[in-house]
């Protein structure tokens, strides 16, 4: 269960689970309630991608089968409250809608957090920060591996 706090940004609160609904989860295997932490992700300057073998119970928050969890490292996504040391659930795609927040890998090896949007045979990769420039690349250098 969770809490909001009344006028508070970034308030939610994880809250114990009454007695009658934790005893009949207590049946249910405990790794369908994980996910795995796949690494950390730029929200500024694309980083070298590197897997960790961890995981992260969230599946209270996503009833998606592909879904993974990233470790935002920087301050490009700010704008839309997605700070340095935040954790994002991904939804897993190779394809995403103009204007989407994706997962965008680069030259196969570097992986950043930004809006998606098509110029020509560019794609423009937009920081929710005004004080960061996009990154343009060749549609050809890009790939998606998830939308937020």
């Amino acid at each position: 269960m969770l809490r909001r706090s009344y006028n508070r940004s970034r308030s939610i609160d994880l809250l114990p689970l009454p007695d009658a609904i934790r005893a009949r989860n207590r049946a249910i295997d405990a790794s369908s309630f994980e996910l795995p932490l796949v690494g950390r992700i730029a929200a500024g300057k694309p980083i070298e991608q590197v897997e960790t073998p961890e995981t992260i119970s969230l599946t209270d928050f996503t009833r998606a089968k592909d879904v993974f969890v990233l470790q935002v490292v920087g301050e490009s996504m700010q704008d839309e409250h997605i700070m340095n040391g935040d954790y994002v659930l991904v939804e897993k795609t190779e394809s995403a809608r103009e204007g989407e927040i994706v997962v965008a890998l680069l030259n196969g090896s570097e992986t950043t957090l930004k809006r998606l949007y098509h110029a020509g045979e560019r794609i423009r990769l937009q920081p929710s920060n005004a004080a960061m420039q996009p990154i343009m690349v060749p549609a050809m250098r890009c790939g998606c591996r998830g939308a937020w």
